[in-house]
């Protein structure tokens, strides 16, 4: 990211979804926003359709989506979200999913996210937090190419929003051992590399789709309580707490954490552009691969954003996911 100016808003860590979103009409916009029955994924869906959008919410626990979708509704949305399942680390349960869509689609919110307190993978013996945070991720997308394509076509551009964190500064994407095979298995690092996974994509999906009018980029929502840290082991616990207690961060609201997807949804400083990284409403900047969060608390690794590593893990990802 040298060379040039970087992306800025008048957005910032305090602004909301529904700040980002004054003004601004998305009616005929039709976005999907997996992760959506709860926390920022359940937020951003809400600020989307309040400004018009026809919303999906693609979660694996229906009931609860099927509530948040009520809530949407009676908030005066003028359409009521749709509802669909999708489990990200089967990926029968994608396939599925991207078989029933029909039409175009112009927004992709990638927010659903998985943190394991230990070991876990699925049947193809993926590890679980790869599987969900990213492969799930890949598959949708690539499997609603067609259907972004369409929207590109419809509206000038598609818009892919991949949430990613402040933990890909933990881990790059181990090639070698992916799913922790013959690595000792530590959750934190196992998260860190999905996050660099979900901005290394933002960064090859770009490279490839844009002449479809297709643009992606990933985004840091920053600290937010949310039903994501269910799974917290100790040790994760105590190195939040820490950070925190150091200055790295401070926890957000559900609103605030969901302003910067929104931002790379809708914002006009992003048309037509991808391959970036997000924090508190801006582009980050690039620091090295050795950098320290505590000195870097709103930095991208350059491993997160580069090229050659994403189209690496694209061919990887394809390969698996057609497997």
């Amino acid at each position: 990211m040298t060379g040039r100016q970087l992306i800025t808003t008048p957005f910032s860590a305090s602004s909301t979804a529904d700040e980002v979103l004054a003004g601004v009409d998305l009616a005929g916009v039709r976005a999907i926003v997996t992760g959506a029955s709860s926390g920022i994924g359940a937020e951003t869906a809400r600020a989307l359709a309040a400004a018009g959008a026809e919303v999906t919410l693609a979660v694996r626990n229906t009931a609860a989506g099927e509530a948040v979708a009520t809530a949407i509704a009676d908030a005066g949305a003028a359409h009521r979200p749709r509802v669909a399942p999708l489990d990200l680390a089967d990926p029968a349960a994608v396939r599925r999913f991207t078989d029933g869509w029909d039409g175009a689609l112009h927004l992709l919110v990638a927010n659903a996210g998985l943190v394991t307190g230990g070991p876990a993978h699925t049947a193809r013996g993926w590890e679980l937090q790869f599987a969900t945070n990213h492969l799930g991720h890949f598959a949708l997308a690539t499997g609603l190419h067609a259907a972004l394509a369409r929207g590109a076509a419809d509206r000038g551009e598609a818009r892919i929003v991949s949430v990613s964190s402040t933990a890909h500064m933990r881990a790059g994407v181990d090639f070698d051992d992916l799913h922790f095979r013959h690595r000792g298995y530590d959750p934190q690092i196992a998260y860190a590399q999905s996050k660099t996974a979900n901005s290394l994509f933002a960064v090859e999906a770009t490279r490839r789709w844009a002449p479809d009018g297709i643009f992606a980029n990933a985004v840091n929502p920053g600290g937010v309580a949310t039903g994501l840290q269910r799974n917290f082991t100790q040790a994760q616990k105590d190195s939040l707490a820490a950070a925190e207690a150091a200055g790295v961060f401070a926890y957000k609201t559900v609103e605030q954490g969901a302003a910067t997807s929104v931002v790379a949804a809708v914002a006009p400083q992003f048309a037509r552009t991808g391959g970036h990284y997000l924090d508190d409403g801006q582009e980050a900047y690039t620091v090295p691969d050795d950098a320290q969060l505590a000195d870097h608390p709103h930095g991208v690794k350059r491993w997160a954003l580069d090229p050659a590593a994403a189209e690496r893990l694209w061919a990887v990802s394809a390969a698996l996911t057609r497997s």
